[in-house]
């Protein structure tokens, strides 16, 4: 008895929409439909998985007093549940493939998040926020100064409040080199 041929069968045209059929040619069904989601929502899920067991050592507390373990454990389920979601959609709904990697904007990031860690202590927390969020928007093909000295402002302020004003965290806003501390 010959095998059944599977024959992708023409549907009804759905603006926007793709349909996945089994055909005898490909032998599989094409169940990622946009790579780019779900290549990021694995890496948010993986690095979130990671920073949970790293977590794991640091007492947690509760959520009035939290411990060392609390902040960064609530983060990274937010990034799992962000990386599901992220993946979820890229399994629904149809997109493109992944071009390449921005090495420059890699870079720049990379740098950034680096110095803002060998910065904090001697420049402070502000200042050392404010030159990371700059070098941070240099990584856009779209840099505009004014918008990267706007956004800069705006974030400086935000962590201002919530980390120093909102949560008091007893952070030195100026560090020794600027005459802080």
């Amino acid at each position: 008895m010959p095998a059944p041929s599977w024959k992708a069968t023409p549907a009804r045209a759905v603006p926007g929409r793709t349909r996945t059929f089994l055909t005898a040619a490909e032998g599989h069904m094409h169940i990622i439909r946009n790579p780019k989601d779900v290549l990021s929502g694995l890496l948010f899920i993986v690095l979130a998985l990671l920073f949970a067991w790293q977590t794991q050592d640091l007492p947690m507390g509760t959520a009035v007093r939290m411990g060392p373990g609390y902040f960064p454990l609530v983060l990274a389920i937010l990034l799992g549940l962000l990386g599901l979601i992220v993946l979820v959609n890229g399994l629904r709904f149809p997109g493109e493939r992944p071009s390449g990697i921005a090495w420059r904007g890699l870079a720049i990031i990379t740098f950034a998040v680096v110095f803002f860690g060998v910065a904090v202590r001697p420049l402070g927390f502000l200042p050392a926020l404010a030159v990371s969020v700059f070098l941070s928007a240099l990584a856009s093909r779209l840099f505009h100064p004014a918008t990267a000295l706007a956004i800069t402002a705006a974030m400086v302020v935000f962590a201002w409040a919530v980390f120093i004003k909102g949560l008091g965290l007893p952070l030195p806003l100026l560090g020794p080199w600027l005459g802080g501390y």
